[in-house]
């Protein structure tokens, strides 16, 4: 069988996703072009090689319509004859199209393939494609009357069924800051981050990280749900999410360069990781963000692998509740859960999150010396994406 190896991963800093963020006046097709870009430098790579570009991505209208992998690849220059396809699986969108790259190249149908994925949600805001539209239908709303609920609801319904507090949920979102920052001042982001070129000047770090963050601040935000419309059928809840305890909104791209160990050895190119396992499964629509428990039991039982073996677990942060919740099931330690922060310290530019953990999850593997990483994401209708990475140059 055919084996795909992860050549190279890299990513833009994050910005934040609204008017004045510092990735805010950079056109996405544009924010991509600049990854793919570096990708190609950095490892020497012929564009004229690569099979296809797999780009996840969420909001596929405005500037985002018009398959922007396909746009973003012409951007940097790129031969004519490279085509892309764009992927949706909501906030697993990047994690999917590296699943995809992976199995492609297993497949035969790929010798070498790009996973990216791209979202500017100062541009092109979260829901804006589905307007005041109902994107759920008639029976839907029968089976799940009296209907289904935004995700903020149910991030509060899993806090409230693992019964996680406003402090623990504080307390996890200053960690997330508090890591982030200190991986920063240390220098481990430098691998992954590739400066942006924007109308303003360079950019060359992370905008949404906030050094000195603490739960006594935090608890001082409002809930954001308690005046949902969707609020009074939840009487029993005891509201806890803030915007402190949330991911970020988040301009951002990121990419993996994947192909078959052939090709990587003929190019005289060393892969950094490779794809032990995937799964993706559903779940409860509306808890909704509970997926990535039932996606780790079944990628764990596919790997062969325990938990025990993992060296460094990325949840996405979507909300506090989301990776605490993950960690009540399976008792990982504090230090291996998210270790350099994640998207309530780095944000989450929703497509590009999946290869955004990608990237900082293979980065820290090499870092330590550790071989194996499991990432997951809990995504809109309830479903997840969960793989497991493996450091090609692990020492323990």
């Amino acid at each position: 069988m055919t084996s795909a190896v992860i050549v190279d991963a890299v990513r833009t800093p994050m910005g934040r996703g609204k008017a004045g963020g510092a990735l805010s006046r950079v056109h996405p097709v544009d924010l991509l072009a600049q990854v793919l870009s570096a990708l190609a430098e950095r490892s020497g790579l012929d564009p004229a090689t690569v099979d296809d570009v797999l780009v996840g991505c969420v909001g596929q209208n405005g500037e985002q319509s018009a398959t922007p992998g396909r746009q973003a690849l012409l951007a940097a220059g790129w031969p004519e004859t490279v085509p892309s396809v764009t992927i949706e699986r909501k906030c697993g969108s990047g994690q999917q199209a590296l699943d995809f790259a992976v199995q492609g190249v297993v497949a035969g149908a790929y010798d070498v393939v790009v996973a990216a994925g791209v979202e500017s949600m100062s541009r092109v805001p979260m829901g804006s494609a589905r307007g005041d539209a109902d994107p759920h239908g008639p029976r839907v709303r029968e089976r799940y009357s009296p209907g289904l609920v935004p995700q903020g609801i149910s991030a509060e319904l899993v806090a409230e069924k693992w019964g996680l507090t406003r402090e623990q949920l504080d307390g996890y979102a200053a960690r997330s800051h508090e890591r982030a920052a200190a991986a920063a001042a240390g220098g481990a982001f430098d691998r992954e981050v590739v400066p942006v070129t924007t109308p303003d000047g360079t950019v060359t770090a992370d905008e949404t990280i906030r050094p000195g963050t603490t739960p006594e601040k935090l608890a001082g935000l409002k809930p954001a749900f308690a005046t949902s419309p969707h609020a009074a059928r939840f009487p029993e809840l005891d509201w806890k999410i803030t915007a402190g305890n949330s991911s970020q909104l988040t301009d951002g791209a990121a990419a993996l360069l994947v192909m078959s160990e052939e090709r990587a050895a003929a190019l005289g190119l060393t892969p950094r990781g490779r794809v032990v396992a995937s799964a993706v499964t559903g779940d409860d629509p509306l808890l909704m963000l509970t997926g990535p428990i039932p996606a780790t039991h079944r990628l764990l039982a596919r790997s062969g692998l325990s938990i025990d073996d993992i060296a460094a677990v990325e949840v996405n942060e979507a909300f506090a509740s989301v990776p605490l919740a993950w960690q009540a099931e399976f008792g990982v330690d504090d230090a291996r859960l998210n270790p350099r922060g994640g998207a309530i310290a780095l944000g989450h530019p929703l497509g590009a999150s999946g290869t955004r953990l990608a990237t900082t999850l293979l980065g820290f593997l090499e870092d330590t010396g550790q071989r194996y990483g499991l990432q997951t994401m809990c995504e809109a209708g309830g479903m997840a994406n969960a793989m497991v990475i493996e450091n090609l140059s692990a020492t323990q």
